[in-house]
Parts: C-alpha cells; sequence; structure tokens
C-alpha cells in the first residue's frame, strides 16, 4: 500500500447474501418462547385435572387419611407433606452450602492446579450419578449403620438438643436423618459449581489490591471474593434448594414413606415429591387420589418457579455487577 494512503473498508455483504439471512430471522423467535409455552402448558393442564377441588383451608392442614371406599370422608391435608419437605430439603441445603462453600474456596484459592482439576472433575462426576443409584446405596448400604448405630449415638450424646432426642421407638433404618444426608451428597455438584464459578468471576484488579494491601489469602477469600460474589453465592443456594425440593426417587427410598409429622430427626416421614412417587400407581385406580397428586404437583411446580425466578435474579445482578465494576477498573 502506497505510503499515506487510507486503508480500504472492508467490503459490504452482498444485499442478496442479507436478504437469504434475514429469511430464516423469524425462527428465532418461536423457538425462544418454547420453554416459556412448555411451562405454560404444563401449568394448564394440571389446573385442569385438578380443578383445584381440594384447595382450601383444609388443604394445609396435616390431616391426610386416605379412605378408598369414602371419598367424601377423605381428608386431604398436606401440611405433613410440607413439614417433611421443608426439614429434609432446609438441612440438607445448610449442610450442602458447607460443604460446597469449603470446597469452591479450596478449589480456587489454596489447591495447586493440578489436585484443583481432580477435585473438579471429581465433584462433577457425583452430578452424573443417577438419583435410584443413591437411594438403592441408601436403601441397602447406609440404612442399617444409620439405624442400628449412628442414631442411637446420636440420641445418647445430642438428645438434649431438639430434634436429636426424641423417643427410642422412632429410630429405625429409614428416616429423616438418611434422607438429609442423601439429599446433601445430592446437591452438592451443583452448589460447588455454581459456587466456584462465582468466586471466579471475581474481578483480579479487586484481588491484587486485597494482595498488595498485606492481607492474608483467606482474608481476600472472605472480604473480597465471598463478598463480591455474594449474589452468585445466594443463586446457587436457591438452586440447590430446588434442587432438594424436587427430588423424589432416592428420598422415597430412604424416608420411610410414613404420611405424619417427624417427631424427631430419626423418624420416618415423607416429603411431597416422594409421596407423589408412592402413591402413583395407586391413584390411576382412584381419581380423587390422582387429583389429589395434581394438586401436590401444582405446588411443586409454584415452589420451582418462585426459587428458579429468584436465582435468575440473582445471577443477572451479579453479572451487571461485575461488569460494572470490571469496566470501572480498566483503562
Amino acid at each position: 500500500m502506497p505510503a499515506g494512503e487510507a486503508p480500504a473498508a472492508p467490503a459490504a455483504s452482498p444485499p442478496v447474501a442479507r436478504a437469504r439471512t434475514d429469511r430464516w430471522a423469524w425462527v428465532g423467535s418461536p423457538l425462544a418462547l418454547l420453554p416459556l409455552l412448555l411451562v405454560a402448558t404444563v401449568a394448564i393442564v394440571l389446573l385442569v385435572a385438578s380443578g383445584l377441588h381440594n384447595f382450601g383451608g383444609s388443604f394445609w392442614s396435616t390431616r391426610y387419611n386416605f379412605l378408598p371406599g369414602d371419598p367424601a370422608g377423605s381428608s386431604w391435608g398436606i401440611g405433613a407433606f410440607v413439614a417433611g419437605t421443608a426439614i429434609t430439603a432446609g438441612l440438607a441445603l445448610v449442610l450442602a452450602t458447607a460443604l460446597s462453600l469449603a470446597l469452591s474456596i479450596s478449589i480456587v484459592v489454596y489447591l495447586p492446579s493440578l489436585p484443583s482439576r481432580v477435585l473438579t472433575i471429581l465433584t462433577n462426576l457425583l452430578a452424573g450419578i443417577p438419583s435410584v443409584v443413591y437411594g438403592i446405596w441408601g436403601f441397602v448400604v447406609l440404612a442399617p449403620y444409620f439405624g442400628f448405630t449412628l442414631e442411637p449415638g446420636l440420641r445418647d450424646v445430642l438428645g438434649w438438643l431438639p430434634g436429636f432426642g426424641g423417643p427410642a421407638s422412632e429410630i429405625g433404618p429409614y428416616g429423616i436423618l438418611l434422607a438429609v444426608f442423601i439429599l446433601t451428597i445430592m446437591i452438592i455438584p451443583l452448589t460447588t459449581a455454581l459456587m466456584r464459578d462465582a468466586l471466579r468471576s471475581v474481578p483480579h484488579d479487586l484481588i491484587d489490591a486485597g494482595l498488595a494491601l498485606g492481607a492474608t489469602r483467606w482474608e481476600v477469600a472472605r472480604r473480597v471474593r465471598m463478598r463480591t460474589a455474594r449474589l452468585g453465592i445466594g443463586s446457587a443456594i436457591l438452586l440447590g434448594f430446588g434442587r432438594a425440593v424436587g427430588e423424589s426417587v432416592a428420598v422415597a427410598m430412604v424416608i420411610g414413606a410414613v404420611p405424619r409429622l417427624p417427631l424427631s430427626l430419626y423418624s420416618a416421614s415423607t416429603s411431597q415429591a416422594s409421596f407423589i412417587f408412592y402413591q402413583l400407581d395407586s391413584a390411576f385406580f382412584y381419581p380423587f387420589l390422582l387429583r389429589f397428586l395434581v394438586e401436590i404437583a401444582l405446588v411443586l411446580l409454584a415452589i420451582a418457579l418462585i426459587v428458579n425466578l429468584a436465582a435468575q435474579r440473582l445471577t443477572r445482578t451479579e453479572i451487571a455487577t461485575a461488569t460494572t465494576v470490571g469496566g470501572a477498573g480498566g483503562p
């Protein structure tokens, strides 16, 4: 190119090529609405199938009494199922949050490259194990140990704490405590992956500034990484809760399937999802039972939508904040 001559502008795309590209642009819009249409279809089908027949004050009570020969005399309260779901999912989430945060900080902050990659791979492998495998493992291997060794020992040592006491007759191979343990292992891969990504998304300028001021790696992790990534960590906790609430097969195999309020962590109980799993085969012979299961499914769907929408909002807020911080720290 001769000196002083401006570089030639790139050639514009031919109008015919742009027209061919735009011709198929309309396909993307309906496909983008497909997830929303699927969720709306599921909600409408459940609403129509249930007819909201049992919704009311008694629906939220703890009285459940299925009488196959007397539909009018049956009681359709989901309070015991909601309590079982809240206890198992809540306790599992507390344990999984603590363990996932420790794993994430170890992988991102402390471990060298090779051990970090190995631990990441092993954690991700847990997510690929089917839930029925976790259930069989708990049913066959862990249940005898929990019922005859761990739970009696916990009752003797921690019986003064709420939930760890209760009558000795409540102790058995299957119950709340075993379901909490299985759920904790099942949601750790999800929460760990999300927390790990949130901690890694913290701008390096903030980390370098903290280290330059003389802070230790733990102080930087606690005061800079965790504080900056708190919305992403919150999103991981919400999504882990949604995962724990919706688990049915593994919980149904270890929780005991007793539709009543648990008296302690050793009591056999049930959750909403596991109750649907247990009763689905019988429901096809009793339309009123099937309608009740559909109404429980509606409650689960509402919980899942609320949890996922809240998690998505936190994620979008964190991305916007990270972009603002990163842009402010740039040249």
